[in-house]
């Protein structure tokens, strides 16, 4: 497993993300996605945070702990109109 670092929301600005999606398996992806769907439930209803794990272009793994607001096919949107590709994401907790 790598090593993974912590990071602000707000530093996600910062980051570069490639159009590889780091989950292989199909499977996964669909987990992702009930995961961020759950995750925005909570989020709008609940002001709940989540853990994000994610994947930059140049490979290195970090976590947010943040608010998801919504969900859609290619991004999520985290507080203060933050982005993050789908496709970055590892995993949701």
């Amino acid at each position: 497993m790598k090593t993974i670092t912590r990071i602000e929301k707000e530093a996600i600005r910062d980051l570069t993300f490639s159009k590889r999606e780091v989950l292989s398996s199909p499977d996964l992806r669909k987990q992702r996605e009930a995961a961020l769907h759950r995750s925005q439930t909570l989020g709008n209803l609940l002001q709940t945070k989540v853990y994000l794990t994610f994947e930059s272009a140049d490979g290195t793994a970090y976590q947010v702990h943040t608010t998801v607001w919504a969900v859609g096919a290619d991004f999520v949107v985290l507080k203060e109109g933050i982005y993050l590709p789908v496709s970055a994401i590892l995993e949701v907790d």
